[in-house]
């Protein structure tokens, strides 16, 4: 077998040599210098791990961006699935006693009507001259969300008519775990975000924990009440309920985007002017944007929310800031 050699550089080098000598080359830095985009350089430590030093140059090439932790509004939440239904209370079957035809309609669907408002005229198959007619009206005011006859249909005793919904207040039906049943209670204050309005929240109260538990899925189900003058709110809209179970008006709180999260701890980068240095941080409750710091803070600290990752990376390979020349 003759051997062959191929020479760097040309078209055949292997991609497998390539990494090679590549990683080669990484290894063989004795005393790298990164160049730092608009500040200069960062040395490149043995691994040095201690507070991240950057020039104000250095700090704008990366965005650098800060927050001061302190009293935020926040919640512990439990957080429930469910969808939006009708009040059993708030809604109405409107049926006939009589056999006839339709003659007339007054109401469409979609209407909203009130109390007492005819809504069709049916004509009775008794016998006179003319036939007797009978109106239909309203049992409640709502909304028309069902109408099954057309005019000149013929109907008997206890057809469905039409539907009524009262919705200036809807329910969430949402489903508790067993092992969270504990926690939920009558009067419990509630916000409710829906797929359909997804910036917008909703306020409600749990107003009925039902007394039987689904035992092939271990829920119970929960109702909250939701008021809903706009009518946005439809029924068998999906839903997201958070339960407040504790609230805290002043807590120490920071925004999640300053939060690391690595190795199974949680940390921040504090600022003491030119000098960043991680704080492990210990967290309570949060929302979609904050969270509360139960240990590592004090109010006022300085904690970086944009560029956090080149600080950490920084921390990570002992880098420190060179000024620019």
């Amino acid at each position: 077998m003759k051997a062959s050699m191929i020479v760097p550089g040309g078209d055949g080098w292997p991609r497998r040599a390539l990494g090679m000598v590549a990683t080669v080359l990484l290894l063989g830095l004795s005393a790298p210098t990164a160049a730092f985009a608009h500040g200069g350089e960062i040395e490149l430590g043995g691994g040095a791990r201690g507070p991240v030093q950057l020039s104000a140059a250095q700090q704008s090439a990366i965005g650098l961006e800060t927050v001061v932790a302190g009293p935020h509004p926040l919640a512990t939440i439990l957080t429930l699935n469910g969808e939006v239904q009708l009040l059993p209370d708030r809604q109405a079957d409107v049926s006939l006693r009589i056999s006839g035809l339709v003659k007339e309609l007054f109401a469409k669907l979609g209407d909203s009507v009130r109390a007492g408002q005819r809504l069709a005229l049916v004509e009775s198959r008794l016998m006179g001259d003319p036939p007797p007619t009978v109106a239909i009206t309203a049992p409640m005011g709502g909304i028309i969300d069902a109408r099954n006859v057309v005019i000149g249909q013929a109907v008997e005793p206890n057809t469905q008519v039409f539907h009524i919904s009262d919705r200036s207040n809807m329910i969430v039906v949402a489903k508790v775990y067993e092992e969270d049943l504990e926690q939920v209670r009558l009067g419990q204050d509630a916000h409710v975000r829906l797929l359909s309005y997804q910036q917008k929240v909703f306020s409600g109260k749990v107003t009925l924990v039902e007394p039987n538990l689904d035992p092939s899925s271990r829920t119970v189900k929960v109702w909250i009440q939701l008021e809903n003058p706009q009518g946005l709110l439809k029924p068998n809209m999906f839903a997201t309920a958070s339960l407040v179970l504790s609230s805290n008006d002043s807590a120490l709180a920071i925004p999640n985007g300053a939060i690391i999260e690595a190795n199974g701890e949680k940390f921040v980068f504090v600022r003491q002017g030119d000098t960043f240095d991680r704080v492990d941080i210990t967290i309570g409750a949060s929302d979609d944007e904050y969270s509360e710091v139960t240990d590592g803070l004090v109010p006022g600290d300085e904690v970086v929310v944009q560029g956090k990752r080149q600080v950490y990376t920084m921390w990570l390979t002992g880098s420190q800031a060179k000024p620019a020349d």
